[in-house]
């Protein structure tokens, strides 16, 4: 595979001064389908709790900054725990700490900026909702971790960023029940199945580093898999949908998620990083497509 990197450094980064634009990098905002992907299971919660309409929009408002705030927070631990194999990889060999554009000091404390803001989205929040948005910051600590110890990492990103969905619902519906497990099991299988395309991008560069994924696990045999990822998301989704007693109307609009979902199992290639890049960032409207269904079933 041709050496590829999705860092952006274009546009309104390459206007920013130097130290700017490299904390900006750090924070990926020069990618934000990585805070789509991180606050969409949550924007799934919301709308399926069912909260009324100025609570709804409160939370999604809340949602949508703690999504920016703690992506970037993961990112600054991803890449310090990384650093020294993000040297080794062709798509990360540019990110800030891995150039030596940052010190891993001034990465700390970026980091503490960071969860001081996530804090203060955190305490907007119901005392259900707090308990879980804490404890959930052990899965953004460790989940970087994984690549060294499991072929799984991609099912611990899934866990991680999937956690949106049952903090959503227990913020917007003030309980955990059967529909809160089925829709944030419906987020980890979604989350499993993107990250194993994205994985691809740097399956050939992993291998020489060590690092271990469902990328490499599966191979050639990764579209089945992705397939059984996506249509268990897909019927996890209208589990909860049914658990929580939506509206007839939200099964036949799960038919948009599911064509996308499907394009994506059939147009992969892994062979083609920048194909795979662009499937993944297909998961933004398959996302909002999931999120569309809700509200027709909860309207």
């Amino acid at each position: 595979m041709a050496a590829h990197t999705d860092i952006r450094a274009e546009g309104w980064i390459a206007r920013l001064p130097g130290p700017l634009r490299s904390y900006a990098l750090l924070a990926r905002l020069d990618r934000p389908i990585g805070v789509w992907l991180l606050f969409l299971p949550g924007l799934w919660g919301i709308l399926l709790g069912g909260a009324g309409v100025g609570q709804t929009t409160w939370l999604i408002l809340l949602f949508a900054v703690g999504s920016v705030v703690m992506r970037a927070a993961g990112c600054v631990v991803n890449d310090l725990w990384d650093r020294d194999i993000d040297r080794k990889v062709a798509r990360t060999a540019a990110r800030p700490l891995a150039s030596g554009a940052l010190r891993a000091w001034q990465a700390m404390t970026f980091l503490g900026l960071l969860l001081v803001l996530g804090l203060l989205v955190l305490l907007q929040l119901d005392p259900l909702a707090k308990a879980l948005g804490a404890g959930s910051l052990l899965l953004v600590a460790l989940y970087p971790l994984a690549k060294r110890v499991t072929w799984w990492p991609q099912l611990v990103m899934g866990i991680t960023f999937g956690f949106g969905a049952p903090l959503g619902y227990a913020a917007a519906a003030d309980r955990i029940d059967l529909a809160w497990a089925a829709l944030y099991a419906a987020a980890i299988l979604w989350d499993l199945g993107f990250d194993t395309i994205y994985a691809h991008q740097d399956r050939e560069d992993d291998a020489l580093a060590g690092v271990k994924s469902t990328a490499r696990l599966f191979g050639s045999r990764t579209r089945p898999f992705l397939a059984a990822c996506y249509a268990g998301a897909l019927a996890l989704v209208a589990l909860a949908g049914w658990l929580h007693g939506v509206d007839r109307g939200f099964y036949p609009a799960l038919a948009l998620p599911a064509a996308l979902l499907a394009y994506q199992v059939v147009a992969l290639d892994i062979d083609d990083p920048a194909g795979c890049l662009r499937l993944f960032r297909l998961n933004r409207e398959t996302g909002l497509a999931v999120a569309l269904a809700l509200l027709i079933g909860v309207a």
